[in-house]
């Protein structure tokens, strides 16, 4: 349905852990999924958080930039994807972000192309999630937040984090006015830790409030460094409570920005170097035939049910596995290997002067007189 960033700023406002309670929180009609792309450029925070490292850094955005160049991109795409839904039911994925922030000016060429494959998700049954982090709306990512449909920018209601957020959201206003699709396509997500109220900060900064989430640092710590997200208790926490109503007025949001937007994207095309529509792309990015299959081979990452009924996404218990099968060597490359520069070639040895003996051979030595 829509491709949405969530976007944070100085003083550590909790844009990931935001993301990642919308993933978990995400309201889900049958046949539908939704995924949440680390786009950080600092480097991302969930395989080592949330997932408490028991996956491998071999996925993740990366691998993405190679794949572009080589053409590749929307089949490697589906390569990087961790599935973290229960039971293993593919409807809420993964694509971890960056495991060093010297990565980032790699992806300068492939944001917009992965951006414009995103979007070409929605008629496959796919909702988007982009945690952009403290800078990724700004800079050579700044074509994600322009391209999303709705840009939320999590803040604390404490003074401190209202004042850092100030310049970045009025910065961030007048990018989406020149070369977005408008500036009512951003929106506030309140972390409620303050004294300031919600209706109060939406005025002062002139940004309409998205949701109001619980300030619950235990809860929240569950997402940022781990934790059991199939857990009744952190099922029915307030932060997920408002989690689930954040999620909720995104997608009226969205779905009030698109009937704006459908007769003057009808109308005529956005002009070449200019914002585009937010209709799917002509031809869009299909998924593999079969990109839920289970693998042949045995999963390096099994799943296991979780008890206690219906919940959203376990992230702690079983680790989560790669969404298409195995390549076909079925043992795991180790990060270390993933790093290791390639052996060099030995030069041949020489060949020995007439009458002298190859190395090693049988014979006299001869030595200097």
């Amino acid at each position: 349905m829509a491709v949405i960033a969530v976007a944070g700023g100085p003083g550590a406002p909790g844009a990931t852990t935001s993301a990642l309670a919308l993933l978990l929180a995400w309201p889900l009609r049958p046949g539908r999924r939704v995924l949440l792309v680390e786009c950080d450029p600092d480097g991302g925070a969930v395989l080592a958080g949330a997932l408490e490292g028991r996956v491998e850094a071999v996925y993740g955005l990366r691998n993405l930039a190679v794949a572009d160049r080589r053409g590749l991109l929307a089949r490697t795409l589906w390569e990087q994807l961790l599935d973290v839904s229960p039971q293993g039911t593919g409807d809420r994925l993964l694509l971890p972000g960056l495991t060093d922030p010297a990565q980032a000016p790699g992806l300068a060429y492939t944001w917009e192309p992965l951006v414009e494959m995103l979007h070409g998700l929605e008629p496959q049954g796919y909702d988007v999630l982009l945690d952009l982090g403290r800078s990724g709306a700004h800079g050579p990512g700044a074509v994600l937040a322009r391209r999303a449909d709705v840009v939320a920018v999590t803040v604390r209601s404490t003074l401190r984090g209202l004042s850092g957020a100030r310049p970045r959201i009025a910065a961030l206003r007048e990018d989406l006015e020149t070369n977005g699709t408008g500036a009512d396509a951003l929106g506030l997500l309140v972390v409620g830790e303050g004294p300031y109220p919600v209706a109060e900060v939406a005025r002062e900064f002139r940004v309409p409030a998205l949701g109001l989430l619980a300030y619950a640092p235990r809860t929240a710590r569950v997402l940022s460094d781990g934790g059991d997200t199939g857990d009744r208790r952190f099922i029915r926490s307030e932060l997920m409570r408002t989690a689930r109503t954040a999620a909720d007025r995104l997608q009226e949001l969205v779905a009030l920005r698109r009937r704006r937007l459908a007769p003057a994207a009808a109308a005529s095309p956005a002009p070449s170097g200019g914002p585009l529509p937010y209709a799917p792309p002509p031809a869009p990015y299909a998924p593999p035939p079969v990109p839920y299959a289970p693998s042949p081979a045995p999963a390096p990452y099994p799943q296991a049910p979780v008890a206690g009924g219906p919940v959203h996404g376990p992230v702690h218990g079983p680790a989560p596995q790669a969404v298409l099968p195995q390549p076909p060597d079925p043992q795991p490359v180790s990060y270390a290997q993933h790093i290791a520069p390639p052996a060099v070639p030995q030069p041949p040895a020489p060949a020995p002067f007439p009458g002298q003996p190859a190395p090693g051979a049988s014979g006299e030595v001869l030595r200097a007189r």
